[in-house]
């Protein structure tokens, strides 16, 4: 990572990101930050939703022999999504 960058890495609030061993791995890690959304931050969910039906309804459904023809399969899943762009939920 180039100097002077920072890492933002957005969580749902969630105990096991704040234990003692996480936060001491992020002092020694000044450019690294952690952002924790709401508890109510619905369109984060809405995010795991559009994600779980990609992970369901393509890649596991094809059998890809190499990298290319997975990023294929995964381009021809969100090509109808950006068509027609709508809320998703």
């Amino acid at each position: 990572m180039p100097e002077g960058h920072e890492v933002h890495i957005v969580m749902s609030i969630d105990s096991t990101h704040r234990t003692p061993r996480i936060k001491d791995w992020l002092a020694g890690r000044p450019p690294w930050h952690m952002c924790f959304t709401p508890t109510s931050a619905s369109w984060i969910k809405q995010v795991e939703r559009w994600l779980a039906a990609l992970r369901h309804q393509q890649p596991r459904r094809g059998v890809h022999r190499s990298t290319a023809e997975l990023k294929a399969d995964i381009i021809a899943f969100i090509a109808p999504h950006n068509e027609k762009p709508m809320p998703y939920g």
